[in-house]
């Protein structure tokens, strides 16, 4: 079972369960415990193969969006979870809607903080160098330059730092592993396009997030129960650079609080 830990709020009823991106860990969320700890209860895990759980890689099955959604899920029925509002940052976006469709009542909301929501031409063109590069290049130096490429300029440095340092924990066979869901990944993007939101959705982006800002823009239809805020002079991963302004946003959105 992936590793996690909980954060108990004996005033509170419901939880929220935080979910990286790849190359991450739960470590990216510290910046919201705090504040998000005084309203919910917590769930955050370390995915197959990051963290804590670098030691995990499933039961032999092949790695599948729904094989790693259901890690997820069986944490969840060890703690006697019934529902959650999850929160995901970059690629942990697409596991959360992974889950969403596996269990749509065990959802109550989603905020999608970095959202992949689909590939801009210069994010296509990232994923093609990356599939050129990733046998002859060795995985943390590409990771780095892709972190620069995705999170570029002195006010992501925090952000850069974080990712890289947790990204030496993940084994060059493990990244190797979850490349291969990218043709799935563009499966299921392009099937989710054409979805109106299950449950109430906050796409939560940073405005110098130029790569994953307009498709996250194009899916936030609040006819389709999906919204969006943008948080000004940050880039992809917004809850490290502004988690105040993050914190405060999410949990209102969480709270049932009107957006806009």
């Amino acid at each position: 079972m992936l590793a996690y830990k909980t954060f108990r709020n004996p005033e509170a009823i419901a939880w929220v369960v935080f979910i990286h991106g790849a190359g991450g860990s739960s470590a990216v969320w510290f910046k919201q415990l705090r504040d998000f700890r005084v309203h919910f209860n917590l769930l955050l895990l370390d995915l197959r193969g990051h963290g804590r759980s670098s030691g995990y890689h499933g039961n032999g099955e092949p790695y599948t969006l729904r094989a790693i959604g259901q890690d997820v899920l069986d944490v969840l029925d060890a703690e006697g979870i019934e529902n959650a509002h999850f929160v995901g940052v970059s690629l942990g976006t697409i596991l959360i809607r992974e889950i969403v469709d596996m269990v749509p009542d065990r959802v109550s909301s989603v905020i999608y903080a970095g959202a992949v929501a689909g590939f801009t031409i210069p994010a296509k063109a990232l994923i093609t160098a990356g599939q050129a590069l990733r046998l002859v290049i060795p995985f943390r130096t590409l990771y780095a330059t892709f972190a620069w490429i995705i999170m570029p300029g002195a006010k992501a440095a925090e952000s850069r730092r974080i990712f890289r340092r947790e990204a030496r924990q993940v084994a060059p066979d493990e990244f190797h592993r979850w490349w291969h869901l990218v043709p799935e990944v563009r499966q299921r993007l392009s099937k989710w396009s054409a979805r109106d939101a299950v449950c109430r959705t906050l796409y939560l982006m940073g405005s110098r997030d130029f790569m994953f800002l307009p498709p996250a823009r194009r899916q936030a239809d609040p006819s389709r129960n999906a919204y969006l805020q943008v948080i000004d002079g940050v880039g992809h991963v917004c809850n490290i650079e502004r988690p105040a302004v993050f914190n405060e946003m999410a949990i209102a959105f969480l709270s049932g609080k009107k957006v806009g």
